[in-house]
């Protein structure tokens, strides 16, 4: 079949079928002229090159009629190769579509897909004549239709939230299921189960969206696991795809919305995977690398704030166009809850550092797409000024890491810990509580992909990442880990009942605490990753979930923990606790207690011995009448000896019930009929009221 082409239009930038032909559009600022390049169905034939014939501003479009669906394509861009003025053009280099819905595959490392000649003394300053095309995935044309039923966003409040990290292979890779370690496994009864089994609301997975496995790891026989090297934007990785359809996506989606679940995805906007000017030409720097990226004042280089070789250029209206199109997509083509946003710092700079107020935020806040899904920032990159916790508008969620750091320390009896976890508990209102945000602003978590997880935190006193091929120098150093005298894993009785009782008092923390919830994939069922804490590069046993040795007594418990948090609206508000009267009743929403009975002084607080926080909690003083849903709670977290605990004061007829015990996680109910309470060394204890009769 002869190809034509002809206008187009501009202003639906990818590619649009209409039922009779396909629409191509590409942003390009600075280029002088882009060809269209199709290929033949198995992506290896170069069928067709036509120049787009029109340019609309910064648009260059063109319609090819008689195409259809399933059409492979790429680009090639042509305009000036000149580094040191930040161009690097060079029509030799395939192109993959910013916008493309599909990509069939990853690169296959060669020279070829480099600018310039690697081999050659002044590097990027070269210009490479090897055709890239052979060694490129290719851009499919997709018709992302789908039959959604009465598929909606959940829309779950943010005060009834519990997220669940997950990686989607690493989930389901071991799990007796149809498709393991992909978007269908996922989808699937035994991964669904588990999740509506345990009482999660939403998943929150490692990105999904294409990325790239970097050449020195492909060259080390690794590969690029977790995903933060994106590639295209708008399309799914087709590693977790079973047969190459994007349907399969939205199918895991629409399972899970069924079984009360939402869906959000971490999302990385602050750089892409072509990395510095050594890096290769893929796509944003052979299409218009001026405008894609933020470069230095001498421009042959990047500015990087990521640590990646290169920052995404917010500041360029089409680039930011680009990223709130994608956002949008995936909310409405895709039906996502929510986003993640990686090393979110970054997409808030300009060239006078990190603006709460940025272009990029002030889009997405006033958004009618966007404003209404769950908005959640890791609050820090390397630049200068990088780590802005609590710095984030409203919306915003934010992950705390000073939670993270400051239970973790508690629990490892460190100098002084106990105030630390006092603020925590409550929601982190130092960094929180201003500009009308909630307490459910904070995000917290005792684990993440990132660093040790749970049981390697009880295991291990230093990283063991020599499996990364680096020498162990990559991950954290300082992990705030206790091994509990033996490293590693240990058929000691005595360890290993130590370890379980503190990844108990862990978990038990963090879902008694202010704030959102997040628990990481395989903390509930004792996952190892012998002490690697970043397995970034890690496809293996190392990242898979073991299910067929699930910690069966911790996934019990861990299920207790979140009953109770969900039947207890206390320890889930909106408002933050200080400590004030309530107009309701005049007793404080807040009220620390020392175990002999008495209020915690100033002097109590600075003993640097104090191993232990009793704490009674009451809805919030501002709270409305509607909201005022039960009395009060008591908690004590105690790292230290075992104490006898003179307990608060009752209303009449009522009568305090231990709920939640640590030491004893299966133990049944408790009334304590005399007022004192007797609490296990190393410990977690949750109360509630009951009638005394």
């Amino acid at each position: 079949m002869t190809l034509t082409i002809e206008a187009g239009r501009h202003d639906r930038i990818g590619t649009n079928f209409d039922g009779d032909g396909v629409n191509f559009a590409i942003f390009s600022e600075h280029a002088t002229a882009v060809e269209l390049c199709l290929f033949s169905p198995d992506g290896m034939r170069e069928t067709d090159r036509m120049f787009l014939p029109e340019r609309s501003g910064w648009i260059w479009h063109g319609r090819v009629p008689g195409l259809c669906p399933g059409q492979r394509y790429g680009y090639r861009v042509h305009g000036p190769f000149a580094p040191e003025d930040g161009h690097r053009f060079n029509p030799n280099k395939l192109l993959l579509d910013p916008y493309a819905k599909r990509i069939t595959g990853h690169p296959r490392w060669s020279d070829a897909l480099f600018g310039y000649n690697p081999g050659a003394k002044t590097l990027d300053l070269t210009y490479s004549t090897r055709d890239s095309a052979r060694f490129m995935p290719k851009c499919v044309v997709e018709d992302p239709s789908f039959n959604w039923g009465n598929d909606r966003p959940l829309a779950t409040p943010a005060n009834e939230t519990i997220i669940y990290e997950a990686h989607v292979k690493g989930l389901t890779r071991n799990m007796e299921c149809a498709h393991p370690g992909s978007f269908l496994g996922l989808a699937s009864d035994q991964a669904i189960d588990h999740l509506v089994d345990l009482g999660i609301t939403a998943i929150e997975l490692l990105p999904v969206q294409s990325f790239l496995n970097d050449r020195w790891l492909v060259e080390k026989r690794l590969t690029n696991y977790w995903g933060y090297q994106t590639l295209g934007f708008f399309a799914p990785e087709p590693r977790y795809m079973t047969h190459g359809k994007i349907n399969e996506f939205q199918h895991m989606v629409a399972r899970l919305h069924a079984a009360g679940i939402e869906v959000i995805l971490d999302v990385v906007y602050n750089h892409t995977c072509e990395g510095s000017e050594l890096g290769p030409t893929l796509s944003f720097r052979g299409i218009d690398n001026k405008s894609y990226y933020r470069l230095a004042p001498n421009p042959r280089h990047y500015i990087n704030d990521t640590g990646c070789g290169n920052t995404l250029n917010l500041d360029h209206p089409m680039v930011l166009r680009m990223v709130m199109d994608s956002l949008r997509y995936w909310v409405e083509v895709m039906h996502i809850d929510g986003f993640r946003f990686d090393l979110a710092s970054t997409l808030a700079r300009d060239d006078h550092g990190f603006q709460p107020n940025s272009a990029f935020f002030a889009a997405i806040r006033q958004d009618p797409v966007l404003n209404r899904v769950k908005l959640i920032a890791e609050p820090w990159d390397i630049g200068p000024g990088g780590y802005q916790l609590g710095a984030f508008p409203n919306p915003f969620m934010e992950w705390n890491d000073k939670y993270r750091d400051g239970v973790r320390r508690f629990w490892r009896r460190d100098h002084r810990p106990a105030p630390e976890l006092a603020a925590r508990i409550t929601g982190s209102a130092i960094q929180f509580d201003h500009s009308g945000r909630m307490a459910t602003s904070s995000v917290n978590f005792i684990a993440a992909h990132d660093g040790f997880n749970l049981m390697d935190m009880v295991s291990y006193a230093q990283k063991n990442n020599i499996a990364n091929g680096e020498d162990n120098r990559d991950g954290h150093s300082e992990n705030y880990s206790d091994n509990m005298g033996v490293d590693g894993p240990t058929d000691d009785i005595q360890v290993n009942e130590m370890r379980a009782l503190r990844r108990r008092n862990l978990m038990a923390t963090l879902l008694l605490s202010q704030g959102t919830p997040m628990i990481l994939a395989g903390d509930e069922i004792g996952h190892t990753q012998q002490g690697n804490n970043n397995a970034y590069c890690q496809d293996s046993e190392i990242s898979w979930l073991d299910w067929a040795q699930a910690d069966v007594e911790m996934l019990a418990f861990t299920k207790r923990l979140i009953e109770f948090r969900k039947n207890h609206p206390i320890l889930r508000q909106k408002l933050f606790l200080h400590s004030k009267a309530r107009s309701s009743d005049g007793k404080a929403d807040v009220l620390w207690w020392h175990p002999e009975g008495r209020r915690m002084s100033a002097a109590d607080w600075e003993d640097p011995a104090l191993s232990f926080v009793c704490v009674e909690m009451r809805t919030a003083s501002d709270t409305p009448a509607y909201s005022d849903l039960e009395y009060a709670l008591f908690m004590v977290f105690n790292a230290g000896a075992a104490q006898e605990i003179s307990l608060p004061p009752t209303p009449d007829g009522m009568i305090w019930s231990r709920r939640i015990n640590s030491y004893a996680p299966e133990a049944p109910h408790e009334r304590i009929a005399f007022g004192k309470l007797t609490v296990p060394a190393h410990s977690v204890s949750a109360l509630v009221l009951d009638s005394d009769t």
